[in-house]
């Protein structure tokens, strides 16, 4: 009778014991995400001072862009940008994948992420390289380049992310249906970058 008790309150222990080892996350919520989310809001207050001051500098500037200023080529943006957005798709594809334990499919989306993403960098080079105008030209050539400058900094450090994630999903079980926080954080990040390159793109090309 003694050696049944004891088995149970063993028993019980040991149920506990998972149960708080198992709810340790529920205990302490995982706020990464959270985080990320924080990140990207302080920078999107930093897009938007750009943003300000571009519009604010056009709206005193009687001639926009100033006489002078060769034309801008659309036919370039305008494929970066479809690029760019598509990948921002595909990249979701990538997440799907791994939600289902798919390591393969993860690799799969989030390498032809990345060579999308190095496309645009290398369409924005291309550009930069053919505008027909520098940095100091005027007012609008100088908030053009600090502002897709800018924008292609944070592209970059994307491609980054989205290569750190590949390598890592070399590593057997890093990644799976349950642990993919990377991935997921990637992706946040790949999806604000589209969205500001979606109002750069309107306000600098078609407004």
């Amino acid at each position: 009778m003694q050696g049944t008790i004891d088995t149970s309150k063993a028993a019980i222990q040991a149920e506990h014991g998972a149960g708080a080892h198992g709810g340790h996350h529920g205990d302490h919520p995982d706020h990464r995400i959270f985080g990320i989310i924080m990140f990207l809001v302080a920078e999107s207050m930093i897009f938007l001072g750009l943003f300000a001051a571009y519009l604010t500098f056009r709206s005193v500037t009687p001639d926009w862009p100033p006489e002078g200023t060769p034309e801008m080529e659309l036919l370039l943006p305008g494929v970066n940008t479809i690029i760019l957005i598509s990948s921002s798709f595909v990249m979701n594809r990538g997440n799907a994948a791994i939600k289902k334990n798919d390591v393969k499919g993860l690799r799969f989306w989030f390498g032809l992420t990345a060579l999308m993403g190095a496309v645009f960098l290398v369409g924005q080079l291309y550009e930069y390289f053919h505008t027909g105008f520098g940095l100091a030209d005027n007012i609008f050539t100088s908030t053009f380049y600090v502002l897709t400058g800018f924008h292609g900094l944070h592209v970059t450090f994307g491609l980054l992310l989205i290569l750190a994630v590949l390598w890592k999903s070399l590593k057997a079980g890093h990644y799976s249906s349950e642990s993919h926080f990377g991935a997921e954080a990637a992706e946040l990040y790949w999806h604000f970058v589209d969205v500001v390159w979606i109002v750069l793109f309107t306000i600098l090309y078609l407004f």
